[in-house]
């Protein structure tokens, strides 16, 4: 096998359970052309156990390119079957969840951020991985996890699996995960988030790419770690939570590109002509309104009208079988001002987020001293 070397996107959308679906993809696209974009994790097994059924769970529109297939799993042979069935697909990068704290996935499921603690077995699986895809295949992980969560041990992390697989691109969440019972939100928030180990990562594997993530919330942030060397930066949340404020400024201010001048209401259009398409395509009714609008429910955060708005959405979940006339409902909430004006003023964001962070990085790591210990 041979490693591909490809430059990681600059800005691209976290993903989350129950969140990044094909709907808030969809969405997505809509605001930002440039954003790459990630499906929620897959287990392998659903993917092999539902080969009947794969393209509920791995169909999207190619107006989602570029879009990453995550996948989680701890049997070797289920995620060959599953990264091979997934080619099929034609996403562009496939994705290795290594960090995911969920006492289902970490515990139960003995997967997901538990795997940073076998390098072994995550270089095994993403030599196979890679063996049954022709496109990159990059891997999502903490920094630490409970009591491993020195700078050296997160190295030998990197190492190992590099040295085993063609892995040349690491996503790195810039917290430690805690397995010891608390939920997935807290470990977002109680381990501190290290910047340093991501940039020190940068200087100690100078062949291998880096995307940060953890704690970043608009594209002035992004920036902020884009000037001190980021390879590439990954925002989780605040994509979801506030997509307009965030996709909006994507491609401006981190592509360069020009703006697509697209309104709210514009968008809100071609998001209808999407619901309206798939509603009940899975059977048993499903998805419905609900399912199709729920990621619409954040495009007016904090705008005039907004808690009008999703009062109006509540109520219009019980009878509406139809997108269309789910906004003729809900959008009278909504002043003209707010849905016919495109993305504008500058948006908020720490621009100090990474100040002086070269003077925090720990010592280097020496990668021939852990091959000496390994021999």
């Amino acid at each position: 096998m041979v490693a591909r070397r490809y430059l990681p996107p600059l800005f691209s959308v976290a993903p989350m359970m129950d969140w990044t679906d094909n709907h808030y993809r969809t969405l997505a696209r809509l605001i930002s052309k440039h954003a790459w974009l990630y499906t929620e994790m897959l287990a392998a097994e659903t993917i092999v156990y539902q080969k009947g059924n794969l393209d509920r769970f791995l169909a999207y529109s190619p107006e989602q390119h570029p879009i990453v297939l995550q996948i989680g799993g701890s049997n070797l042979e289920n995620l060959a079957k599953a990264t091979e069935l997934a080619s099929a697909y034609n996403y562009d990068e496939i994705n290795f969840n290594c960090g995911c704290p969920s006492p289902k996935v970490a515990g139960h499921g003995c997967f997901g951020v538990r795997l940073m603690l076998d390098s072994k077995f995550v270089g095994e699986a993403m030599s196979i991985i890679a063996a049954n895809t022709n496109v990159p295949v990059s891997v999502k992980c903490r920094i630490g996890v409970d009591d491993h969560d020195s700078y050296h041990e997160l190295c030998d992390f990197i190492y190992k699996v590099s040295s085993l697989s063609p892995t040349r691109h690491f996503i790195i969440h810039s917290r430690k995960a805690l397995l010891n019972g608390i939920s997935p939100a807290d470990n977002r928030k109680i381990p501190p988030l290290k910047y340093e180990y991501y940039y020190a990562l940068m200087r100690d594997f100078p062949d291998i790419k880096f995307t940060i993530n953890g704690g970043i919330n608009s594209v002035v942030e992004v920036n902020a770690a884009l000037r001190e060397g980021a390879h590439g930066v990954m925002v989780g949340r605040a994509a979801y939570n506030n997509p307009w404020r965030t996709l909006g400024h994507v491609d401006t201010a981190i592509y360069g590109a020009p703006s697509s001048g697209l309104t709210r209401r514009e968008i809100l259009e071609r998001y209808q002509e999407y619901g309206d398409h798939v509603l009940g395509r899975d059977g048993n009714k499903r998805p419905n309104v609900r399912d199709v609008a729920k990621p619409l429910l954040n495009l007016f955060y904090s705008e005039p009208g907004n808690g009008l708005w999703k009062r109006k959405a509540d109520f219009a979940f019980q009878h509406c079988t139809t997108m269309k006339s789910f906004f003729e409902e809900t959008l009278a909430a909504i002043p003209d001002s707010v849905l016919d004006s495109p993305i504008a003023g500058v948006p908020s964001g720490r621009e100090d987020l990474f100040a002086n962070i070269h003077d925090l990085l720990p010592s280097s790591y020496d990668a021939r001293e852990q091959e000496a210990l390994d021999a």
